[in-house]
């Protein structure tokens, strides 16, 4: 290719490329010929060669060899050279490049240029990539052109002051004087520039702030003036005077009005004139007055104006775009608590969104619909919630399934509505409910007494028809085991009479046991229910006996062992089996640990302040989910159960919804000795962390990190990082989970090994990441003791 090809050949060829191969041949020959013409200082064709090399650039292909060119270009008097220079120097340098540095003379003496196109070209370069020192440097300078009387470099310099204000924000007070003088500018450019200047100083410095709040009645008088002028052609979109203009107003005084009720009063007229007058039929007015909106949520303004807010965002929800549905939606997400009942008047239109086919509509009308649900509707609203649990996406089913489950809990009318709610769930969408719902259930049904024999009989039945939905099944197996009995004696007045044998019932659970769908917990629950009504009916005693004893060599050890030890429950303590298995008491609702806020908060706040010697720690009692208590057969319910140290052997430590206390015989066991104690090392936005230790040996140390979530949302992508001195050496293991349930519903757990040979001085340093309401958080810990261990560490 000819060095003096034109730019449009040189595209011509790049685009005419059959291959990628082909194609970084012709750019590489054409980048030699621009290399040996920088070289020979070709004046003629330099900025020529520039405009080629910045097409390259935007190519994806290095063009690092053309920053010096630009400097050069830059310093050049003419225009057409300043221009592409310029250009290059925003595309092929940054602040961190010395070689920015260099222009920073060229663009001082710019911008004292009498020809004011240079001067829009000095400023918008540093605008653009104007570095801290560069910002420091010509600061005053652009003090001075903000009260410049020519209208196109003024904009631009105000433009070019909110960049150094971002850059440095001492120099801020440097341009208060100036920025407030444009506002009484009746170019629209530069009140645009104003006004962006000024949000961000008010941003940036509280007492700056506080100064122009002065400027509201200016501000109120430029937007009426834009609301109520008629038609301008210079400014005109959709109907709309300079929409653009009044959203950057509207933003500046919902940052003046937050919380000053003397600055909220002087808009608040202005509002409302703009809420009533603004078209709603174009996109520019929606942006308009989703803006308004926005400021009246968010400064001290009248109920009136709040409920004429929350009436637009209504009509937003009826508009047909989806992003205006959605936008909708977030903003009443955020105004729900406060203005509960305002909101509920949309209740209807908020439904109907459940039925649209955007997913991420769907998403938001789901969480605004659950957010709404209170005691007067929760029937109604229930209703609707199940159908679209029915037939919703995947995806969404594990988050429609916990809201149901926290608004029937809180409002459920009766207990009977509140275990056919649940059942429902389970019924439609058990593979995709969370571990916890399990004993939640069971602990529900235990308490009311007087729906044992319906609860036992509706689950019956649904074993019956679906064995898939593994939740649904642990409850039905959970429940024919512990009222067996009211199931074959047929006599429920709430359900029809269903004449069930025991042949019937052993079949059923038998299938649950041979099913392919069922998990080893599933099986669990399934033969512990077998097992119980061996207490229970009388005829088929002998084939229970069978069955257990089949699985006595099951290849799932968690099985097998417990088949084991019921065999040698029927064999060596046959005389206790009655006793062992004979019904389960109701349960306190403090003893459900994810249930009982306060109980965890109490049980926090002990740990933190025990602060004694190992062998006079007493450890606060651990509250135990429920199925862990209703299946702990042998162990009473006066004793709690304490968590072992770690084993010297091997031990299967999954961890199934019904808990490791499955093991009947455990309870025969002798007492386990008390465990490492641990303290609270981080507690921030319902982040709890806490840190156990157990000395392994001389200079070996296991720490025990567990983390849990006190908070109304669900928390994801939940790790932990470790850092140690040089001298020690570190290992960690994989945490049992990422993400963390609200309200404490899992824990997660990880386990830190530490060596220090040296005996120095232990200390670790834990870094928190995690993202909570689709926000990032990162936090760091220090930790200079270690519980039971000094502040040595080993």
């Amino acid at each position: 290719m000819s060095p003096s090809v034109a730019l449009q050949e040189m595209i011509r060829a790049i685009r005419s490329a059959r291959t990628q191969c082909e194609e970084r041949g012709v750019i590489q020959r054409e980048c030699a010929a621009i290399r040996a013409q920088f070289r020979q200082n070709d004046n003629g064709s330099r900025s020529h060669n520039l405009a080629k090399l910045l097409y390259v650039h935007m190519l994806g292909y290095p063009a690092h060899f053309g920053q010096m060119e630009c400097v050069r270009m830059i310093a050049s008097p003419r225009y057409s050279e300043k221009r592409v220079g310029y250009l290059g120097a925003m595309m092929l340098l940054d602040e961190k490049q010395d070689a920015s540095l260099l222009i920073t003379n060229s663009i001082k003496n710019d911008l004292s240029h009498s020809n004011q196109y240079i001067q829009s070209l000095a400023l918008c370069t540093l605008a653009c990539m104007g570095s801290a020192e560069m910002c420091r440097d010509l600061a005053p300078e652009i003090d001075r052109l903000l009260r410049s009387a020519n209208s196109y470099i003024k904009k631009k310099a105000a433009l070019c002051a909110v960049h150094i204000v971002r850059k440095v924000q001492d120099l801020g007070e440097l341009f208060a004087s100036a920025a407030r003088s444009l506002l009484s500018e009746k170019n629209h450019g530069v009140l645009h520039g104003a006004v962006v200047l000024i949000t961000e100083l008010c941003e940036r410095n509280p007492e700056t702030l506080e100064r122009f709040r002065k400027t509201v009645p200016d501000l109120v008088q430029i937007m009426k003036g834009l609301v109520i002028s008629g038609y301008s052609p210079d400014h005109d979109v959709a109907g709309v005077s300079d929409p653009f203009l009044q959203v950057r107003i509207l933003r500046l005084l919902r940052v003046l009005g937050r919380n000053n009720e003397t600055a909220s009063d002087a808009m608040n007229d202005l509002l409302a004139q703009v809420a009533t007058n603004t078209d709603s039929t174009k996109t520019v007015g929606n942006a308009v007055l989703y803006e308004t909106v926005l400021t009246v949520l968010d400064i001290k303004s009248e109920s009136g104006l709040r409920v004429l807010a929350v009436n637009i965002l209504g009509r937003f929800l009826l508009n047909n775009d989806r992003n205006i549905r959605y936008i909708a939606m977030t903003s009443l997400q955020k105004i729900v608590v406060t203005d509960h009942n305002a909101v509920q008047r949309h209740r209807g239109t908020i439904v109907d969104c459940l039925k649209d086919q955007d997913a991420s509509v769907k998403r938001r009308a789901l969480e605004l619909s659950l957010a709404l649900v209170s005691a007067s509707n929760i029937r109604s609203m229930m209703k609707e919630l199940l159908v679209f649990l029915s037939s919703c996406p995947p995806e969404l089913k594990a988050q429609a399934a916990s809201g149901i489950f926290i608004a029937a809990e809180r409002y459920a009318p009766s207990q009977r509505w509140h275990i056919d709610t649940i059942l429902h769930v389970l019924t439609t969408a058990g593979g995709d409910v969370r571990d916890e719902t399990v004993p939640n259930l069971i602990q529900l049904i235990t308490n009311t007494s007087e729906l044992h024999c319906y609860t036992v009989h509706k689950l019956y039945r649904a074993l019956l028809k679906d064995i898939s939905q593994q939740s649904l099944v642990q409850v039905a197996c959970w429940c024919v085991g512990e009222y067996g009995d009211l199931l074959l004696r047929g006599e429920c007045q709430e359900t029809e009479a269903v004449q069930v044998t025991e042949d019937d019932v052993l079949d059923a659970l038998e299938t649950v046991l041979q099913s392919h769908m069922s998990s080893p917990a599933t099986r669990g629950f399934a033969l512990t229910a077998t097992m119980k009504l061996s207490t229970r009916i009388t005829d088929n005693v002998d084939r229970i006996r069978s069955i257990v004893s089949i699985y006595g060599s099951c290849i799932d050890v968690e099985l097998q062992q417990r088949a084991v030890e019921y065999n040698a429950l029927f064999k060596k303590y046959d005389h206790m089996r009655a006793a062992v298995l004979e019904r389960m008491p109701v349960i306190q609702r403090n003893s459900s640990g994810h249930n009982n806020e306060d109980a965890s908060e109490d049980t926090i706040k002990e740990i933190q302040s025990t602060k004694v010697k190992q062998e006079e720690l007493v450890l606060p009692q651990q509250p135990a989910g429920p199925v862990c208590d209703l299946l702990d057969l042998l162990s009473g319910p006066q004793e709690p159960l304490q968590p072992s140290p770690a084993p010297a052997q091997p031990i299967s430590t999954t961890t199934t919804a019904g808990g490791d206390l499955l093991d009947l015989l455990g309870g025969l066991e002798p007492a386990l000795p008390s465990p490492a104690p641990t303290v609270t090392i981080y507690e921030k936005h319902g982040v709890t962390l806490t840190l156990g230790c157990e000395q392994q040996s001389d200079s070996s140390l296991l720490a025990t990190l567990t983390a849990s979530n006190s908070s109304d949302s669900d928390i994801s992508s939940f790790t932990l990082q470790a850092a140690v001195p040089k001298s020690v050496q570190l290992h960690m293991k994989a945490p049992s989970r990422d993400t963390l349930p609200a309200r404490g519903a899992a824990n997660l757990t990880q386990m830190v090994v530490l060596s220090n040979p040296n005996k120095v001085n232990m200390k670790m340093r834990i870094r928190i990441s995690y993202t909570s309401q689709g926000s990032a958080v990162q936090d760091m810990v220090q930790v200079d003791s270690f519980p039971g261990l000094g502040a040595a560490g080993l």
